[in-house]
């Protein structure tokens, strides 16, 4: 996974105290990785908040996630020659501030209030995160040693893992719990139910505001940083691009580990997503037997406490475990087969949606939390399988692989489709496929065959 270096005495000098310089610039990077985790998880508090309020069927409200994850499509690629144009440092201020800017659109979306305009602010909020995670992930790959880069992306993913678990706390407490008494909008005239929209609508503004605030806060902090100059990058950039014909086109690992990608971060937004309205199932957790069979549309003042308290206790757990994995996965790693051990977790996923959807109740609920402990290696191993011994052409490869995250797009709409015709319930076949596909990426399909470059 060498880059081409720059072979300057100033680089050489810096990296024999690669201890020190390294330590304090993986701890600066890691923020990063915390503030786009906890962003991300937002959406599954915005999901049931935005199909109250707009009444909106399952399909209808996953254009959250496909608006959300179909911009790193259009700008992952993009992206990656912005990093080769200005480097890792100035490309992570760019993200930052137009996350910045995508959350302050949150306020005229409400004030509207519009469920296009929320979408449209989502899509910029992610070109922000696009930008940071072409740049954050292989610079962390490059910040040592190669043969710890798996376990050196996991451990900063464990931080990204504790920004998904405090997301959804978050929004819990300050989003949902300011919301009023849900009501049945059929009986509203239409003046007072624009009344109702926009008072619901307008509990993010505050949380949205403090967030920008934060984010550009983190651009500046970022901005004035000394990163270490490392001896495989060029002015923080991965290098020159190769002239030959293919580049990556011709590495089947990348290719692979682009569709594997694709496939991950499908099953895990899926399940993420559909967590709230799963629980709510009366065969499941009974939350919509509570709310006197209406589900989350109908439920009054107490029961939508309830509904708080499921969605700040247990939807973190899925994400707690992506955590405590990645914490685990990154000293198992610096010793395991990373290929192997991808394999493995995959299949053990694959098993516990299973047994969630061949079961229900307390079973079926704690089945597709543990989902999380047995995600949280996989997309930190499948980068760096993805990217291992790419070279000069590291950049691209990780532009290529960051687009594949559109498939936290596609699949959970595909899974939208499928709930409404077979049920939530049944709906969870769409991960098992896709976690079967990764296990045979890691014992075959990240084998590097391109040739190795210098």
């Amino acid at each position: 996974m060498a880059i081409s270096g720059t072979g300057s005495s100033e680089v050489r000098a810096t990296s024999s105290s690669e201890g020190t310089s390294y330590g304090s610039a993986l701890a600066m990077v890691t923020t990063l990785f915390f503030m786009w985790g906890f962003l991300t998880s937002l959406n599954d508090i915005l999901i049931p908040h935005l199909k109250s309020i707009f009444e909106l069927n399952y399909a209808q409200v996953m254009l959250v996630q496909f608006a959300f994850f179909t911009t790193y499509a259009l700008l992952g690629i993009p992206s990656g020659k912005v990093v080769e144009w200005i480097g890792y440092k100035k490309t992570m201020v760019a993200g930052l501030l137009t996350m910045g800017v995508g959350a302050l659109l949150f306020i005229p979306a409400a004030k509207v209030p519009s469920f296009p305009l929320f979408l449209g602010a989502l899509i910029v909020l992610a070109a922000g995160i696009t930008a940071l995670q072409v740049a954050a992930n292989p610079y962390v790959t490059v910040l040592g040693p190669a043969r710890t880069a798996s376990s050196r992306l996991n451990l900063t993913q464990a931080f990204n893992s504790l920004g998904t678990v405090a997301g959804p706390i978050f929004g819990a407490f300050v989003i949902l719990r300011t919301a009023g008494k849900v009501q049945d909008v059929s009986k509203m005239s239409p003046a007072v139910h624009k009344a109702y929209q926009i008072h619901e609508a307008s509990t993010v503004n505050i949380p949205y505001v403090g967030i920008a605030l934060a984010l550009v806060l983190l651009g500046l902090a970022i901005a004035m940083y000394k990163f270490p100059r490392i001896e495989t990058t060029k002015d923080y950039r991965p290098g020159e691009l190769t002239k030959g014909k293919g580049g990556i086109w011709q590495s089947p690992h990348v290719i692979f580990g682009a569709i594997a990608i694709f496939v991950y971060v499908g099953a895990e937004v899926s399940i993420g997503s559909f967590l709230i309205n799963y629980f709510a199932q009366p065969e499941i957790g009974g939350l919509a037997t509570a709310a006197g069979g209406g589900g989350l549309h109908q439920l009054s003042a107490s029961t939508l406490l309830l509904a708080t308290k499921v969605i700040g206790t247990w939807v973190p757990l899925y994400w707690g475990g992506l955590m405590v994995g990645r914490f685990i996965g990154s000293g198992v790693l610096q010793k395991a087969n990373p290929g192997k051990v991808l394999s493995i977790v995959a299949l053990c996923a694959a098993l516990l949606v299973v047994v969630s959807m061949l079961t229900d109740g307390g079973v079926a609920v704690w089945s597709i939390l543990l989902v999380g402990l047995f995600d949280s290696i996989q997309f930190p191993t499948i980068f760096t399988l993805g990217v291992a011994e790419m070279g000069p052409l590291t950049g691209e490869a990780s532009g290529l692989l960051i687009t594949a995250i559109v498939g936290g797009a596609i699949i959970p709409e595909l899974q939208g489709l499928l709930a409404d015709r077979i049920g939530v319930h049944h709906a969870f076949v769409l991960p098992i496929l896709c976690f079967l596909y990764i296990a045979w990426y890691g014992v075959r399909g990240s084998k590097v065959r391109a040739p190795r470059r210098a």
